[in-house]
């Protein structure tokens, strides 16, 4: 871009947001409780939890020890109550499973055999703990986008029993590269896009497994990425309702070959995009297998509380993931300790501050306020999805999730990115406490990339628990947008799941962390002293759940 057009539009977008946006104010003014939450504290936990003396807190290790017995013996000093019962611990038990899928998968069709090649044309693995599992000569058929969504009237496997069998499916939504959010969001993926789900459903409804047809834009990652999983151990909860024996993706050529083997134009793939579409059987059958190798072990959920006093039965929490990659391969420098300062050290230690904040309150919260630090975020939500799944405070009766993972150590910002704007309350009681403070909020910039489902909060919308997740602002008190995004820039190419995401007190500024904990405060304070409940918004795939609740 010509130097003089950039300047003169940053310029130009400064004198607009001169006039437009609000000038930030001293929130500690307007509530005195906002004095506890203090830099010099929260910089302290950062710099204790990301140590190479706790190795990247990875579960499993001598790292996590260190780190729950912190938060255990931290939670105690501020005068907060054990959060399970006489425990401030969740045993979180996990099975790592290590799979070697079979080079080729052999694929029959009327016009003959021919054979997909392992890592170049797909990727596959399971999630069950049987030493083999097998596809044999099984029916493909292909059930468009995979998705069963009553409320809006749409089903991929009407009519159509595929127990025992392999469904072939797309991943994201179906109107997915458009502006058309009439049925679902447009280009903001919902949960039915995730990949996620898709091995849910099939598993829900029979199917013996499911294969996800890649596509770049529409995942928002490369197949690379699949491919480095493949052959590879990943952690899951130890027990899981719905299992499919294989699951994986496909490439898109390899897709082409199936479709054609199968006397099937691909055409076939828009038409999937419109409602009514009915699923299609292949008339193709597919032979491969997966070896399976099982350890198991237990981790654990740090958990804490203040009792309501009013309400003690209705509850909000705050949580965090205190993992993270543990040591790993060494980076140009030799250092092999993934220290995880800003991911997400520096949500865990909000999570202290903003417990302290609360407990020193002068009017003490008519609610009852949890403090979650949950494992294994890092190998897929699973310390959240463990507590989900056993709930130690029911969800009919949990109020409300605000979830922090990475928190602003680049200075003070005005605006705060909400992800998946427009899912729920908790996103007006956050604008309107934004705007006391003299900041704003804003959408995030890639919707269509699902970042809603890829934090702890998710497990409670899943619950049906409205559930807030923000993202750093970009737009700096000091240097604005541009200086924002080179950080956050820097950040994601250099440091992030890297040796050098350390605690970095000569250039890190602690102000915007500290501003956006006082945010987070103010939403919890509200709920806290309120009889009402948040509520889903219309149009979020989470609502139905929560209306079949029982608030009271």
């Amino acid at each position: 871009m010509n130097k003089i057009l950039a300047f003169s539009g940053v310029a130009a977008w400064a004198l607009m947001a001169a006039c437009s946006q609000p000038t930030q104010v001293n929130t500690d003014d307007q509530d005195p409780d906002l004095k506890v939450i203090n830099a010099d504290s929260l910089g302290k936990h950062i710099e204790v939890l990301s140590s190479d003396d706790f190795m990247g807190r990875k579960p499993f290790t001598a790292g996590e020890t260190k780190t729950i017995e912190y938060l255990q013996a931290q939670f105690k000093q501020i005068g907060l109550e054990p959060g399970n019962g006489d425990s401030y611990y969740q045993d979180v038990p996990l099975t790592e499973i290590t799979t070697k899928g079979a080079d080729s998968m052999m694929v029959e069709s009327p016009k003959g055999k021919f054979a997909l090649k392992g890592f170049d044309d797909y990727a596959i693995w399971t999630q069950r703990t049987e030493p083999k599992v097998s596809l044999d000569k099984d029916e493909l058929v292909f059930a468009g986008f995979g998705i069963v969504a009553p409320e809006l009237g749409w089903n991929d496997y009407a009519g159509i029993d595929v127990k025992g069998k392999v469904v072939l499916v797309m991943v994201n939504d179906p109107d997915f590269g458009t502006q058309d959010s009439s049925l679902f969001k447009g280009r903001t993926m919902t949960y039915y896009g995730r990949w996620t789900y898709k091995f849910e459903e099939a598993a829900r409804q029979g199917a013996k497994g499911c294969l996800i047809i890649h596509n770049t834009a529409a995942a928002s990652y490369a197949f690379n990425v699949v491919q480095n999983n493949w052959n590879s151990a990943r952690l899951n909860l130890a027990t899981s309702d719905y299992q499919c024996a294989v699951v994986g993706w496909v490439t898109a050529p390899a897709t082409q070959k199936l479709f054609e083997a199968a006397g099937l134009d691909t055409a076939l793939m828009q038409k999937a995009k419109q409602k009514g579409f009915k699923p299609v059987p292949m008339g193709l059958k597919l032979t491969t297998s997966v070896q399976v190798k099982v350890k198991k072990d237990m981790s654990h959920n740090v958990i804490a509380k203040i009792t309501g006093s009013k309400r003690p039965n209705e509850y909000i929490i705050y949580s965090a993931h205190w993992d993270h990659l543990g040591v790993g391969t060494p980076d140009a420098t030799g250092d092999s300790i993934y220290n995880g300062a800003v991911d997400n050290a520096s949500g865990t230690a909000g999570l202290l501050e903003l417990a302290r904040a609360f407990k020193n309150m002068k009017e003490k919260p008519e609610r009852t306020i949890v403090f979650l630090a949950v494992t294994s975020e890092e190998q897929g939500l699973l310390g959240a999805a463990w507590y989900a799944a056993h709930p130690v405070y029911p969800a009919a009766q949990t109020v409300a999730n605000i979830n922090m993972d990475c928190l602003n150590v680049y200075g003070k910002s005005k605006d705060l990115i909400v992800v998946g704007q427009g899912q729920s309350e908790l996103e007006d009681i956050l604008k309107e406490e934004a705007e006391k403070a003299g900041r704003y909020l804003t959408a995030e910039t890639h919707p269509e990339a699902g970042s809603y489902f890829r934090s702890d909060h998710f497990n409670f919308a899943k619950a049906g628990i409205p559930a807030l997740y923000v993202e750093n602002g970009i737009d700096l008190v000091d240097g604005g947008k541009s200086e924002g995004e080179k950080f956050s820039k820097e950040y994601n190419e250099k440091h992030y799941h890297q040796p050098s995401d350390e605690y970095d007190p000569e250039h890190w500024k602690m102000d915007g962390a500290i501003e956006d904990l006082k945010l987070f405060f103010k939403v919890g304070k509200h709920l806290s002293q309120s009889d009402k409940w948040p509520a889903w918004k219309s149009g979020s795939e989470f609502k139905a759940i929560r209306d079949k609740q029982q608030h009271h």
